[in-house]
């Protein structure tokens, strides 16, 4: 899919950083890459309007090569978001629809015997929908754990294993789950190991009454809007080469270090925290603040991140990396609560 700002291949994109650039060469691909994800970011708004920073925040994990798991009521554009971005980003994009008997090979693929006409058999390996550039799970919680894990090692790895032999994924690839949080009967809480694997956390709220307002006007007419391609794969793949680019100062590394390690109970010096916290955040936490906050300057078309950026991704990406204990629970604490008291360490 090609427009006036795709680009052929990796090799040739207008915003390809090779190794050991020096830092004029970024300077201006980060000026490159700052305009046509602004141009993105305003084709996605086309459709998906009243969740801007859900749209924000999910531009921000692609650019760091993550994954995201978006969690709101139903009805609010979660599902359509995906298909948008894919759309606007070029990604080969399919969707699974989650539900307890849902399999591992309905998801990863499986292997047949096929017979020749010479009678030869011969196992023959069918992709699942797995094999895309951009995977929807939807409503995840209601697929089994076994299938959920089948996930898993595609998140982490980029590759699949199947009656012992790798396959492979796309690239880029990126999974974008929803979650319902009405509903509970007959669903299954992703496991700690899985939850860990999703770059943010995004609880998608209501639109505001005039963003509401222009969803009414602009989704019901005879003329709806449809999303158009900015950008193609490879351009993708290389905007996410170009954020590990990105200086990071000082301060930013310590304000990240220290809002990771103070929700961690045992080296915590908040009295909330050592109370009410189960377990805290690990390293990946830490990597993917480091990745965020890098995407998140380059969204903005600024050369380097600062605290705020620390400041703004710190509860999507540590909500579901924390877990807290009964009498929190018991006593009606949050883990927003807890996350603004670790922001305040660092503010």
């Amino acid at each position: 899919m090609a427009t006036s700002t795709s680009i052929e291949n990796a090799e040739t994109s207008q915003f390809s950083v090779p190794e050991g650039a020096i830092p004029d060469t970024i300077v201006a691909d980060i000026e490159r890459v700052g305009r046509i994800l602004s141009e993105a970011r305003s084709a996605v708004n086309q459709v998906i309007m009243g969740i801007d920073r859900v749209v924000e925040d999910t531009l921000v994990t692609l650019l760091s090569g993550g994954h995201v798991l978006l969690i709101g009521v139903p009805g609010l554009g979660k599902t359509k978001l995906v298909s948008t971005l894919g759309v606007v980003f070029g990604l080969d994009e399919r969707r699974i629809q989650c539900t307890p008997d849902l399999m591992p090979a309905d998801i990863l693929g499986s292997e047949v015997l096929e017979e020749s006409d010479k009678g030869k058999r011969s196992f023959r390996f069918i992709e699942g929908p797995v094999f895309c550039q951009l995977l929807m799970a939807d409503e995840i919680n209601r697929a089994s754990p076994r299938t959920q894990s089948a996930l898993l090692q595609a998140m982490q790895e980029q590759r699949i294993s199947v009656a012992g032999k790798y396959h492979d994924l796309p690239s880029p690839f990126h999974v974008l789950a929803t979650q319902n949080p009405l509903e509970q009967e007959g669903t299954y809480p992703l496991p700690e190991a899985q939850l860990d694997r999703f770059f943010m956390q995004i609880d998608v709220g209501y639109p505001d009454a005039d963003a509401e307002r222009r969803v009414l006007i602009d989704t019901t007419g005879a003329i709806e809007a449809k999303p158009t391609a900015v950008m193609s794969a490879e351009d993708l793949m290389a905007a996410q080469r170009l954020v590990r680019h990105v200086p990071v100062g000082n301060n930013v590394v310590e304000a990240i270090l220290k809002l990771v390690r103070s929700g961690r109970p045992e080296s915590s010096d908040l009295d909330s925290v050592r109370q009410h916290v189960s377990w805290g955040p690990g390293p990946r936490a830490s990597q993917a603040l480091m990745l965020g906050v890098r995407a998140r300057a380059v969204l903005d078309n600024r050369l380097a991140p600062n605290v705020d950026d620390v400041l703004a991704l710190a509860h999507p990406i540590l909500r579901h990396r924390m877990a807290l204990n009964f009498g929190a629970r018991a006593e009606g604490i949050g883990l927003s609560q807890i996350i603004d008291q670790l922001c305040e360490t660092i503010a």
